[in-house]
């Protein structure tokens, strides 16, 4: 199992959503990014085109379908197309954030069920593979298939708190559909949780739809979620919490969308840090001072190499 033998069997390429962790991967690997050209045409077409041979290798595709999220998928599926025809032998999707998970089933009528979509998309595209970490919904594993190893983001942010050796800890849930996630955080952490009752519709904001279920006077909050995107719930969270006689308030999650104000709504809240992996690429306009981001790099690449030699990838799942 050396990376001799990954450089003669293994190839890598990244797309466009984010190559800063495909190549920190690779360098986990110790292996050579592979070479690709992305093109777009003036009418917005997508024009991808392989620069070296894939034939016979197993091939791995690393990218997240965040915002601009039709032209990122659309770039997934042309490259898987490109594999397939090119007579790679396996076609792996690395997509460290799902985007259309939140979309996994029908709440009203007449509404698509656009998760089993892009499942099916990806496989009739040619993947033999997914590998995903955190998605919103767990059972979006069930809409594929083809095999999906579910990697679990949560043991790198809770040993970042963990090393934080913070005092007398409480991991809030933002509503009552977090609090499995925040049990088991609350679990690695060794600590009590609590729950923000949020009545209402879900996209409710305003103070008088939340009350603190669980003690958090005098305590130091984590709010936990898989996914932020406009700040929105994890400031007004944060606020009811402060209020609710919280001595300090941070907020973790796997996937930093951060879309519109997520920055002013975060920068002027009580959190005093998010903590996200780098499942997102986070461009510099998008950075600010409360924001840290941990690696995830490591974990991928210990994915890809048990996937490739055929070594269980469970043991990853606590990682």
């Amino acid at each position: 199992m050396t990376n001799n033998q990954l450089k003669d069997e293994v190839k890598v390429f990244s797309l466009s959503s984010n190559k800063p962790l495909a190549e920190a991967i690779v360098k986990e690997l110790g292996i050579d990014l592979g070479e690709c050209t992305i093109k777009t045409f003036s009418d917005g077409e997508i024009q991808i085109n392989i620069e070296e041979t894939v034939r016979g290798y197993d091939t791995y595709i690393i990218q997240s379908t965040n915002d601009p999220s039709d032209q990122h998928l659309m770039e997934t599926l042309i490259m898987l197309d490109a594999f397939k025809r090119a007579s790679a032998k396996t076609i792996n999707v690395v997509m460290p954030y799902f985007g259309y998970a939140r979309q996994d089933r029908k709440t009203r009528s007449r509404e698509p069920i656009t998760a089993k979509l892009i499942a099916d998309l990806i496989h009739k595209a040619g993947a033999t593979r997914v590998m995903a970490m955190d998605l919103h919904a767990t059972q979006v594993q069930g809409f594929f298939d083809i095999p999906v190893d579910h990697l679990n983001g949560q043991p790198i942010l809770a040993d970042y708190f963990i090393e934080k050796n913070l005092d007398d800890v409480v991991v809030v849930a933002p509503d009552h559909g977090s609090v499995k996630r925040a049990r088991s955080f609350a679990d690695r952490l060794n600590v009590p949780i609590a729950i923000l009752d949020r009545r209402g519709p879900r996209d409710t904001v305003t103070h008088g739809h939340l009350s603190v279920v669980g003690d958090v006077e005098n305590k130091t909050c984590i709010l936990i979620d898989d996914i932020v995107d406009t700040g929105r719930r994890i400031s007004t969270g944060a606020e009811v919490l402060i209020e609710s006689g919280a001595k300090e308030v941070y907020a973790t999650c796997t996937h930093a969308v951060l879309s519109g104000i997520a920055k002013q709504n975060i920068d002027l809240s009580p959190i005093k840090e998010l903590v996200a992996t780098d499942t997102i690429h986070i461009s510099d306009d998008k950075h600010f001072n409360k924001l840290t981001i941990l690696s995830t790099a490591e974990l991928f690449a210990e994915a890809i190499r048990r996937v490739h030699f055929e070594q269980p990838v469970s043991p990853l799942f606590n990682y």
